[in-house]
This record gives structure tokens, sequence and C-alpha cells, in this order.
């Protein structure tokens, strides 16, 4: 269902409901160059969430308003659905490997998707949970559960004598994949888990690495950032092309 018109909040960024088709919002928000990378949503239902990120949003969250006590369901948050107005993209023929990472590959073990919650959890440790609140992780936990061969959240864990050492989780969209979040445990296994997350991709079928915000590290790795225009274009061409890589 479309509502066909849109809605903005006080601070001009488009409102996002359940009546709307995501892929017409990124639409309108390309055609009408639409200034701020944020929409606001308030449905935190994981079919609307997996949608979003299924149109090309990264999704995160917020809490707003004052925190009124200490039961945690008192404080309202709410969905900041993004399109970067610049995107950090790894195209495989663009991936490096740094020599420290070559040297050091031996010592790790890559697992896909073998420890889902305690790498999300291990996430909100190490970062807070200032976007990944916990609605949110409860709901890209319940996406997971969604028989949905499009969208899919998943982890990498780097393990070292068979414990973990590094970790990310993101989104799996049709031969697209969104790196969410990442730590690390000991020094370089991050560096090591990215480019080891790189082979992987490429080796399997995936299109192309979507990492979000730029950032000089991702730069290292081998990204491009390019326009959110580009960006949609081949995420969709991604879609369109998409068979079951997980």
């Amino acid at each position: 269902m479309n509502s066909r018109f849109i809605r903005y909040n006080q601070f001009g960024q488009i409102v996002i409901t359940e009546e709307d088709d995501p892929d017409w919002i990124v639409d309108v928000m390309l055609e009408t160059g639409y200034g701020d990378e944020f929409c606001y949503a308030l449905n935190f239902d994981p079919l609307f969430i997996a949608a979003l990120m299924r149109a090309g949003f990264l999704v995160m969250s917020v809490a707003v308003g004052p925190y009124r006590g200490p039961d945690r369901k008192l404080r309202r948050y709410v969905l900041l659905p993004k399109l970067h107005l610049e995107r950090s993209v790894v195209f495989w023929e663009d991936l490096h490997e740094t020599r420290t990472a070559r040297r050091l590959l031996k010592r790790y073990e890559l697992r896909y998707d073998a420890d889902f919650d305690r790498i999300l959890e291990r996430c909100v440790e190490v970062h807070g949970n200032d976007w990944l609140t916990p609605p949110l992780q409860s709901s890209v936990k319940a996406i997971r559960a969604i028989d949905n061969s499009l969208v899919r959240p998943v982890s990498f864990g780097l393990y070292r004598d068979g414990k973990l050492a590094a970790g990310e989780f993101g989104v799996v969209t049709g031969r697209v994949y969104t790196s969410y979040s990442g730590y690390r445990d000991e020094d370089s296994a991050g560096t090591v888990q990215m480019v080891l997350t790189g082979r992987y991709l490429r080796d399997t079928g995936f299109a192309f690495w979507d990492l979000g915000m730029p950032l000089a590290y991702k730069d290292r790795l081998g990204a491009r950032n390019i326009s959110p225009r580009l960006f949609v274009e081949l995420f969709r061409g991604a879609l369109v092309n998409a068979a079951n890589v997980w």
C-alpha cells in the first residue's frame, strides 16, 4: 500500500509509515534532492523494518524525550532510516588486503552466521546502544525468524583457538551485504575479520559490499564513496538478479 503523499516532522524529515512504499519514498528523496540523510518512523514491527532494509535504508534508532525512571520501557524510541548522502561501497576488483592482515590470516578462522546473538550483544557492549537501541535489537533478531528470501540479518565471527576475537553483524539484502556494527577484542583482529569477510562475500556471489558511512579505515579496505542515486541503482540491480546466497 502507498499513501502517495509525503509527510514531514517538525524537523523537516520525511516520516515513513506502514502505509508507504519504501521504494517510492527513496525515489522521492532522489528526485527532490532531499538534503537530509535520515527519515523518521515510529513502527518497530520487524516486517516494516525489513521492508525499509529491502529499499536500501540502513535502519538506525534513537531514544527521544526525557528518561523517566529505571524502567527502560518508559523511554520513547524512534527509527531513523538512513539513506547516506555518500555511501561507502567495496567492489571486488578494489578489495585491498594489507600486509599485516595477510600475515595474520592463518591465526584465525571466519565463521558465517554462527553466533549472531552473542556478536550483536558484544557490539552493544563495546559501542553502546545510542543508535542500536533495545527495541531495534529485538526487531533485528525477530527478522531472522521471518521467512524472507531477500532480507536477513547475519553475522561474521572471527575465531582464534575457538574463541571469538572479533565480529560484526549486518543485513543481507538479495546479493548485497550491508555492514551495521562490529568490534574486536584483539589488536588487528578487526582488520583480519574484514578482509576475510570481503573474501567470503566475493567468493559466494555477492554483488558488492555496502559499508554505509564513509570512514578512513573503509577507504584502506578499497571502498569507493558513491552517490545515493548510483547506490540505489546498483542495489536494486542486485535485488533483481538475486538468488539465495546465504
